[in-house]
């Protein structure tokens, strides 16, 4: 779990004292109103008297808990919720990077916070009110992983609980993160883990990952051709806060409000950027839509495809064309909510080409409309629609097909860091079949000689290797490029090492990107 962030000590008391009169008799355990304090020398109290304890909540630290109960009791995504609350409670610049560390770190910390709050209750956690377990965990979290005085994170998480959840449950807040604070995360560990031998349980403990996430990565290294000695590495990567990736799109963004206000150029994709976060809304280029938030994993995979030859019978490819010099015509099969839609539409009106980006929710093919708002309108459309019949309605209409099929997300868990626990391997049974019928649908959609880019956010065999090998023995039309040089070609470095056995996937612990993976199947001319 990460170690930064802001210290928060502004927002604490002052230095906890052992008591008002050394450690002797009883006399010393008394307060000037002469009420018994500290029962014994071995416990220890803040410095300030009931009436005198913080009694409202930190904006910053609110911010925090109204995240965490948004994702717990409303199925929320965290990335969605925070930026609304940071802008509802009006927090600058220092607190709204406190609230984004607090929510992001407690959330990511959840399985391992669990485990050490297990041994500090009375009960199990699952009787415990779910307001009062959330305030656990950010407690924890400032406790153990945050540069925030263990007086600070103590009043200030108790001041919260008494100002939201009552005096009652604050009580018990204070008593339990007393004991978090008696050891430090990696004496916590020694204790938790000092008995167990399952190397997954290890490390689902250590690295704060449900025991079947570890095992899905490692699967998911050997699959891809990495020694599952990274496994800690993966684990560790997913666990660091992300930088904010920018793209500016080709042609109509530029980089430089971002450079000027502390963004530093991209190494891996050329009009990409890296950002230390802060509200990049007041970027003119960011409000105008030109420059977008993306991870560049993201970049890299719809790079490749377009930059991809093409192989029609008839004619070349070459600057962007089609077939016998007519204009290319692209498709986005699921491309809700527009990130990757807007780069292909600003990538295909450099080239001449058109993009249909199809989603089936109405409200968020509204979103792609409003992402490829700064894209001239004749280049694309969008289709409200099931992916699914596509390949039915119009059969081999487009020379270059991207679908990036609903997936588990494992490859994005550092950037969602709820969905770590929201998951379930079921989902991976459950999503199978629809990430099958949806890659049928784009090769019956793309001509002969055209180029189908099968994408998912997530490292899993069983959603990627798996999924195009199926497809490629029930045909005998389609051929397997070679993905990893595909993206080489389009990278800055030359050379990601992203590639096994033609497919590709990148990962953070690697490329410091989301781990994406990307197959190029081209259907024979």
């Amino acid at each position: 779990m990460s170690e930064s962030g802001t210290s928060g000590s502004g927002r604490g008391r002052g230095p906890q004292r052992a008591g008002q009169g050394g450690q002797g008799g009883g006399a010393s355990r008394r307060n000037a109103q002469g009420r018994e304090r500290n029962r014994g020398p071995q416990r220890s109290y803040t410095e300030n008297a009931p009436s005198q304890r913080t009694r409202r909540a930190d904006p910053a630290r609110l911010v925090a808990f109204e995240v965490l109960r948004a994702v717990a009791a409303e199925d929320a995504y965290a990335n969605l919720v925070l930026p609304a609350r940071i802008r509802h409670h009006g927090l600058d610049k220092r607190d709204a990077g406190f609230a984004t560390e607090l929510s992001y770190g407690a959330l990511r910390g959840q399985g391992t916070y669990d485990a050490v709050l297990a041994r500090c209750v009375d009960r199990p956690l699952g009787q415990l009110d779910p307001a009062v377990l959330d305030a656990l965990r950010i407690g924890t979290h400032q406790l153990l992983a945050m540069r925030v005085p263990a007086h600070a994170a103590l009043d200030q998480t108790v001041g919260l609980a008494r100002a939201v959840i009552g005096a009652g449950p604050s009580a018990l807040i204070n008593a339990v993160l007393r004991k978090v604070s008696a050891h430090s995360l990696e004496e916590w560990l020694e204790l938790l883990l000092s008995d167990e031998q399952d190397p997954t349980k290890v490390a689902s403990v250590r690295y704060a990952h449900p025991e079947w996430i570890v095992r899905a990565f490692r699967q998911s290294l050997v699959a891809h051709g990495r020694p599952v000695t990274e496994i800690n590495d993966l684990l560790e990567a997913d666990n660091a806060a992300p930088v904010v990736n920018l793209v500016a799109l080709p042609g109509l963004g530029s980089l430089d409000e971002a450079l000027e206000n502390g963004a530093t150029p991209g190494e891996l994709v050329e009009g990409s950027a890296l950002s230390s976060g802060g509200d990049l809304g007041r970027l003119s280029s960011v409000r105008a839509g030109t420059t977008r938030v993306q991870d560049v994993g993201s970049q890299l995979v719809a790079r490749a495809m377009v930059a991809l030859p093409l192989g029609h019978a008839e004619g070349s490819a070459a600057e962007g064309n089609g077939p016998a010099g007519t204009a290319e015509a692209w498709l986005d099969l699921c491309a809700g909510p527009g990130g990757k839609a807007a780069l292909l539409g600003a990538l295909a009106n450099e080239r001449g080409a058109t993009l249909l980006a199809n989603e089936p929710a109405p409200h968020r093919a509204k979103l792609v409309s409003q992402a490829l708002s700064a894209v001239p309108s004749d280049v694309w459309k969008v289709r409200t629609g099931d992916g699914r019949e596509v390949g039915e309605e119009q059969p081999e209409a487009f020379d270059r097909v991207l679908v990036d099929v609903p997936c588990t997300g494992l490859g994005a868990l550092r950037r969602r860091p709820e969905s770590r626990w929201r998951r379930t391997p079921k989902d991976l049974a459950d999503l199978g079949p629809l990430q099958r019928e949806l890659l049928k649908s784009a090769l019956d959609a793309v001509k002969p000689g055209g180029v189908v880019a099968y994408v998912t956010c997530s490292p899993h065999p069983a959603e990627t290797t798996a999924v195009v090998s199926d497809a490629l023995r029930k045909r005998d039309d389609l051929e397997l490029l070679d993905a990893g040089s595909a993206l080489d070609a389009v990278s800055l470095t030359g050379h990601l090492g992203a590639g096994h056995e033609l497919t590709a996937q990148l990962w953070p612990h690697i490329h410091r990107t989301d781990a994406m993976f990307l197959a190029l199947i081209r259907k024979k001319p």
